[in-house]
């Protein structure tokens, strides 16, 4: 990943007791530009805190989920976003489809 990307979103480390990092989120205004959590600690929640932290701080919050994405968009799902349109190429313009959704 370009290290010039994270500049440009404000960024939020989950850690754990010993302070190692767990997951992260980065955000653009309302927008999720990236969720990562470590695949060992999937299913622990660190992922909905991490979102909700984010919405303690904001009214709305939009994300773009990869449609091929099957357990991403079952995340965002049951973590209460809604689609809010749809796209048949990503930001690059490849054929990998998004969903817009949005909380």
């Amino acid at each position: 990943m370009p290290t010039e990307f994270l500049p440009a979103v404000d960024l939020t480390v989950a850690t754990d007791d010993d302070d190692r990092p767990l997951g992260f989120i980065g955000m653009d205004g309302q927008k999720i530009e990236m969720l990562f959590v470590d695949p060992a600690h999937h299913g622990e929640g660190i992922g909905r805190r991490l979102v909700e932290a984010a919405a303690a701080e904001r009214p709305t919050l939009k994300v773009d989920v990869n449609e091929e994405n099957m357990g991403a968009v079952a995340f965002y799902w049951k973590i209460g976003f809604k689609p809010a349109g749809r796209s048949d190429t990503d930001a690059d313009g490849l054929p990998h489809p998004l969903i817009h959704l949005t909380r």
